[in-house]
């Protein structure tokens, strides 16, 4: 570990320390509206075997039930932005869901995808380097997607069920070092999802620079109270309708 690594160990241990001796977990809640609730929910239909027309039709629940936006693998990116017609922004993910394509790949990837139309970009860390203390790599890597255009909403996907409380806090002050939008929890593909107490650290480390998207195993309306409670912005899930009704 570099002097530089060294540094961010320590800026991490001290948050962490402040955090635990925090009262994050009290205060009060006020339960938001079904529609309220809709407005934070990234629809989202990532699966492998999607079919056009579940593409579809989850672009037509999105103008229906007026959620944040629609997430959909790269390849559908264009067919989302038809169907939305700018009504809904297209979300796309980018190097995912390992995040170990090159920072070159996922600049390209970035690249097109606003250009075919997509409003907001999900990109996934390189969680190797992260795991490995290679900070600066990592702050690359995340800066390379941020240049590509800066014009759209970023979300950096930690895959935080891979990492340590200290990566998890040293990742978020990547991301606001970069001026990335959000942080997210997940991809949904790896061992875990979002879970309170890591939308509660990644709340308290961002402050309000950066808004916390939590994703990964939200499937009821108490998953997504739950999450909102924790200091969650917004929330990626594909039973979106069923968490409104």
């Amino acid at each position: 570990m570099n002097l530089v690594n060294k540094e961010y160990q320590k800026r991490a241990n001290r948050t962490l320390a402040a955090w635990k001796n925090s009262d994050h977990r009290a205060g009060d809640f006020t339960e938001p509206s079904s529609a309220e609730i809709a407005a934070m929910i990234d629809h989202t239909i990532l699966k492998p075997d999607a079919s056009i027309a579940a593409v579809n039709k989850i672009c037509k629940e999105a103008l229906e039930h007026k959620f944040a936006s629609v997430c959909v693998n790269p390849v559908h990116v264009k067919r989302c932005v038809k169907n939305l017609d700018d009504a809904i922004p297209t979300c796309t993910v980018i190097g995912f869901p390992l995040g170990a394509n090159t920072s070159d790949i996922k600049a390209d990837e970035a690249r097109l995808a606003v250009k075919q139309g997509a409003r907001e970009l999900d990109m996934v860390i390189n969680v190797g380097l992260m795991k490995t203390a290679n900070f600066q790599e990592v702050f690359d890597d995340i800066k390379a997607v941020r240049m590509a255009d800066t014009g759209v909403v970023l979300k950096v996907i930690l895959e935080t069920c891979l990492l340590s409380k200290d990566e998890i806090v040293i990742a978020c002050m990547l991301c606001r070092e970069v001026g990335a939008d959000f942080v997210k929890t997940s991809t949904g593909f790896s061992t875990g999802g979002a879970t309170e107490e890591d939308i509660s650290l990644m709340r308290f480390v961002v402050k309000e620079d950066l808004r916390v998207k939590a994703s990964g195993g939200i499937k009821t309306r108490q998953d997504a109270l739950n999450m909102i409670k924790a200091g969650a912005d917004r929330l990626g899930a594909s039973a979106g309708v069923e968490i409104i009704k």
